[in-house]
């Protein structure tokens, strides 16, 4: 339990955490690399430490010193079988790319995680690795966790996603690196394109048209990588610089991956002012964004616009009860199969705090402004929601009681200090 006080304004320079979405990729193209690679910046969060545990658990050597990672590639089929079972934690992240990797090693693995994930699909991750040819089963007819999987040689697919998955089609395509012949992967809709992007930075023969991706057995190089700044952890800060009456915040390093920027997209439709200056561009677009104090309007978010910023959709229902007029998601679905059914999460929560706010079968709609009254909310055993909470704890009208707090972990252990940090000024 935390309490958390209305900020009387909000200054300053921060830099965020780095992306929990490349630290992933890049711990396992690196476990998978011949020869030694070197990664600064990566996620502090505990679900990229639980890619990293279970990466040293198959036999990877690592030399940590701050912020800086150096790894002995043990090339694509050089990890070896645990006598343990791989234990995830709350990363669905770590099990569904794990998946892919395991699937074409010549050994039998076991993935697990908490609670939480044992309750999340992964049925649409298992399909098309046993058509490639992998052994794996698990709880109610293979989607849940636990997932024992006997690897084998992998033979290539064409695979058509149902649904749009970054973490579906980076395992396809992690298993398409060990794989025997070619292996695409076609989206319904565009999904982040982080492995993409790093496949082709290093050299790998992946085809891009559309939205389908190609990619064929390959050795992966050894690399240097800089992590860049988590978008989803900034987001909470740009919303929080924007809906403040007295706030200029500048965020430093941030990814701008525009399969990432939805959100940063959608304050500026709404309204929002924002400056941003490109540092860098490969892999991935990397700048600074300084922002401030705005009056919004509320619109609708077309249902296609929901991938970009699908994680970041609690977040949005913060500052739409902040804005003038209705915003309408729809759409979002998959939020209900998140660490919690976000939408009720989210419209639950917000709805004890006073807000306009009506859960839909696949989003909700909200009305503002509204101003918000500080009362006992709960993160209902979501990092996401635990921080969208607290952002509205600091705009309430009075203190907020935040429960379960200690969810912010997962993805984000720094999140209070640079809160604190840039009411301070």
């Amino acid at each position: 339990m935390i309490i958390i006080k209305p900020a009387k304004q909000i200054v300053g320079e921060i830099y965020v955490p780095g992306d929990k979405s490349i630290s992933h990729r890049a711990l396992i193209l690196a476990a998978l690399a011949e020869g030694k690679s070197h990664l600064n910046g990566l996620s502090t969060g505990a679900d990229v430490r639980s890619t990293r545990q279970i990466l040293e658990q198959l036999g990877l050597q690592l030399q940590i010193q701050a912020d800086a990672v150096q790894i002995a590639g043990l090339g694509k089929f050089g990890l070896r079988e645990s006598s343990r079972v791989l234990h995830c934690g709350n990363s669905g992240t770590s099990a569904r790319l794990l998946s892919g990797v395991l699937a074409g090693q010549n050994f039998f693995s076991v993935l697990t995680g908490d609670d939480s994930l044992s309750r999340r699909p992964m049925g649409r991750v298992v399909t098309p690795l046993q058509q490639m040819g992998a052994k794996i089963t698990g709880r109610q007819n293979n989607t849940r966790l636990p997932l024992a999987i006997q690897g084998e040689k992998l033979t290539g697919i064409h695979y058509l996603l149902p649904v749009a998955s970054a973490q579906v089609k980076t395992a396809i395509l992690l298993a398409g690196l060990l794989a025997e012949g070619e292996t695409s992967v076609t989206e319904p809709a565009p999904s982040r394109n982080h492995s993409e992007r790093l496949l082709s930075w290093l050299g790998l023969p992946l085809q891009q048209s559309g939205l389908t991706c190609r990619i064929s057995s390959a050795s992966v190089p050894e690399f240097s990588l800089q992590v860049p700044g988590d978008f989803s952890s900034a987001a909470f800060f740009l919303a929080l610089g924007v809906l403040h009456p007295h706030a200029k915040l500048t965020l430093r390093g941030i990814n701008l991956n525009e399969t990432r920027t939805g959100f940063l997209r959608f304050l500026q439709q709404m309204g929002a002012t924002c400056q941003i200056i490109l540092t860098s561009q490969e892999p991935e677009p990397v700048g600074d964004i300084t922002i401030q104090s705005a009056a919004l309007q509320n619109c609708r978010l077309a249902p296609e616009q929901v991938p970009a910023m699908i994680d970041e959709l609690p977040l949005l229902a913060v500052v739409a009860t902040q804005a003038k007029g209705t915003l309408q998601v729809t759409g979002a679905q998959e939020l209900r199969v998140k660490e919690s059914d976000r939408i009720h999460s989210i419209v639950s929560q917000l709805g004890r705090m006073g807000a306009s706010i009506t859960e839909l079968p696949d989003g909700f709609e909200v009305t503002g402004p509204t101003p918000l009254r500080g009362t006992t909310v709960k993160s209902l055993g979501d990092h996401r929601i635990a921080m969208a909470l607290a952002i509205a704890a600091k705009l309430a009208t009075s203190e907020t009681i935040l429960t379960g707090e200690q969810w912010i972990k997962i993805s984000f252990p720094e999140f209070f200090q640079l809160l604190s940090k840039i009411e301070e000024g």
